[in-house]
């Protein structure tokens, strides 16, 4: 029997699954922590852009980790969003390649950027004296650099192979939206390499930077136990929010990514990427501005400037 190979125009996602009043509920709630997730990396960018005291490299991370935070949520939310209504669900197949593009282009530039910030406190940690000299302007620019050039070589390649897919196996996504093992189900075609492709990329990415953050933590940690009691907390909280963040977008994406492929169900995948795709950006600000007494501050201090002004 000759089967049908070609490229389908669009896809439908399927988007919120139950009951209509269920969809609306979850659309709501979605929408609420999308506009939560813009404002709160808007703040973090804002003060550390405008407060010079905070003009240093680990903020400089953090201002580039809440802008990669913005266009990530950005590239996926809103088409989520859409997914309430019958023709929202309907997605071009370049508009799906596209998406499945920068998605996975800004979290790997986001993995990289997780393991240099581990650096960053590993050199203010141990290197204190010749801090200023190793993560200096030039180096902070080069490390962003090398982190977007990272993110999209190990991207780039392996959604050049999925856009030359031939698709006959339907045009329905079972997923919140255009995501790879979701996709690659549709394809008619052997996906054996594109799969290996994956997973090595996957790996690479998560493992390398997980790798530097737990070797500067490691000897981060060493360096704690020589330091006096009293100390150790003042040092230790600039490297707790970071730790927070990182263990819960790793455990998440490893979970989805970096693994044989096996058969999860529909809604383990979508609880796991509601994690990866909502829960975490989210949780980075609030995190940082929560637990950071320096952000807390200047946040209060430009609050109350703002407020006098507009009052007069």
């Amino acid at each position: 029997m000759h089967i049908n190979q070609s490229k389908v125009g669009e896809f439908i996602i399927l988007g919120f699954p139950g009951s209509l009043s269920l969809q609306y509920f979850c659309f709501l709630l979605l929408l609420l922590t999308y506009l939560l997730t813009l404002t709160s990396n808007f703040v973090i960018i804002i003060i550390t852009w405008i407060e010079r005291s905070l003009h240093t490299p680990m903020y400089y991370y953090l201002r580039n980790l809440s802008f990669l935070e913005i266009c990530y949520v950005s590239v996926i939310v809103p088409k989520i969003l859409t997914t309430i209504t019958p023709h929202g669900r309907y997605i071009s197949f370049p508009s799906c390649i596209i998406q499945m593009l920068f998605f996975f282009f800004l979290g790997s530039t986001e993995c990289f950027l997780f393991g240099v910030m581990a650096y960053d406190r590993y050199l203010a940690i141990c290197k204190p004296l010749r801090y200023t000299t190793l993560m200096n302007n030039n180096m902070c620019y080069s490390f962003s650099i090398v982190s977007v050039i990272g993110g999209f070589m190990t991207t780039f390649p392996n959604i050049i192979l999925i856009s030359q897919l031939p698709f006959c196996g339907g045009h329905i996504i079972n997923h919140f939206f255009c995501d790879t093992p979701p996709l690659l189900q549709l394809s008619c075609a052997d996906t054996y390499l594109i799969d290996i492709l994956d997973f090595v990329c996957a790996s690479l990415v998560s493992l390398f930077s997980f790798s530097v953050t737990l070797i500067s933590y490691l000897y981060i940690f060493a360096k704690l136990l020589h330091i006096p009691i009293n100390n150790r907390r003042k040092t230790f909280s600039t490297c707790s929010s970071h730790l927070i963040v990182v263990f819960i977008y790793y455990s998440t994406v490893i979970f989805m990514y970096v693994r044989p492929k096996v058969s999860l169900t529909f809604t383990l995948n979508r609880v796991v990427a509601v994690f990866y795709t909502v829960i975490t950006p989210i949780l980075n600000p609030l995190i940082y501005c929560l637990r950071n007494k320096e952000v807390k501050l200047s946040i209060q201090k430009h609050l109350g400037t703002w407020k006098n002004v507009y009052v007069r």
